[in-house]
């Protein structure tokens, strides 16, 4: 048999696939793989396989060499789509924040709600056990986070930090700290999450009890309205990255303790991929936590405009947990 005769009997039989395969190339070519539905995706690696055997065996016997270049360079189009970065990095970290970041967090809303109520509890009980006797302040704060603001301290002297604008050396420090020790903790949280998520109860519950001492004191000398306004503006996106780290620790130790039909270390490395994205996008939370307490909340000492920021401050992070990625969770079913 010829050359020729080889060649068209050979293109005859698998052509359907390679137009197939080309068809998808050239979509993906032009608009990304969401160019293709569910099933197309499923397709595209099943007929990428198929040319790279047509290729293999049209070299193994010599077929024509127009027949050998078109599935050479389909062949190496189709290796760009399936293995090939099609996103750019812009394009990748909007992707992350837009959808995979919250859509993660809210198919993960129970372990993060339990890592929240442990929170308020510990705010509950630190501000209880405080209001009863000042004395528990010194049990729930550490003394070199508290610098100097302590029951000790007298109105004028916890009043005073509250609205120094010029960012004096004790707000300045304790801000440091504060922002430092709850960083350290929401990653502790995460991290020490393989440990059956004990760490991360402590951990929650510690850190909540801290807030509401806190709270507690600055009550007790009339400041409510005041701390308040001091601590929400960057407080809701930092406590609220904490307790996503909590529950992301929380998303460890269920893969843990309740395994399923899976090994434990198979469902711990698929749960801790879902769990590293959420740690992932805390790392912006604090870090705009951060901008909040180092910039804003030393430059703006009316108490009004701190709640209103602090309100819009809530309201974003609604919007943006409730909402961001909902369209395209709805377009794939």
């Amino acid at each position: 048999m010829t050359t020729e005769l080889k060649s068209f009997q050979f293109r005859k039989e698998r052509q359907a696939s390679w137009r197939e395969l080309e068809k998808m190339v050239e979509r993906i070519e032009k608009g990304g793989l969401r160019s293709l539905d569910a099933a197309e995706l499923a397709r595209l690696p099943v007929v990428y396989r198929s040319t790279l055997s047509a290729l293999s065996v049209a070299r193994s016997i010599s077929l024509d060499r127009a027949l050998l270049e078109y599935l050479e360079v389909l062949s190496a189009r189709a290796y760009f789509c399936v293995y090939g970065s099609t996103t750019s990095l812009g394009g990748s970290i909007g992707d992350f924040f837009l959808r995979r970041f919250p859509v993660t967090v809210r198919r993960h809303l129970v372990p993060i709600g339990i890592a929240a109520f442990v929170m308020l509890c510990g705010v509950l009980v630190g501000w209880v056990l405080t209001a009863r006797d000042a004395d528990w302040f010194y049990v729930f704060v550490d003394e070199g986070l508290a610098s100097g603001r302590n029951p000790a301290a007298t109105t004028e002297e916890l009043r005073e930090p509250l609205f120094d604008g010029g960012g004096g050396e004790g707000l300045g420090t304790f801000a440091s700290f504060l922002f430092t020790h709850n960083t350290r903790v929401g990653f502790l949280a995460f991290a020490l999450g393989f440990l059956a998520g004990v760490p991360v109860f402590v951990l929650m519950l510690m850190n909540g009890m801290m807030l509401g001492a806190f709270a507690a004191l600055h009550s007790s000398r009339g400041l409510t309205v005041e701390f308040w306004g001091w601590i929400l503006p960057h407080g809701f996106p930092e406590l609220w990255a904490i307790i996503l780290c909590g529950g992301a620790g929380l998303i460890l130790a269920r893969a843990i303790v309740f395994p399923g039909r899976q090994t434990r270390l198979a469902n711990l490395a698929r749960q801790g991929r879902e769990a590293g994205v959420i740690v992932t996008g805390c790392i912006a939370l604090f870090l705009v936590a951060g901008l909040v307490e180092g910039f804003f909340r030393q430059l703006v000492t009316n108490t009004a405009i701190r709640y209103v920021v602090a309100a819009a401050g809530l309201a974003i992070l609604v919007a943006y947990f409730g909402l961001a990625g909902r369209t395209r969770e709805a377009a794939r079913g």
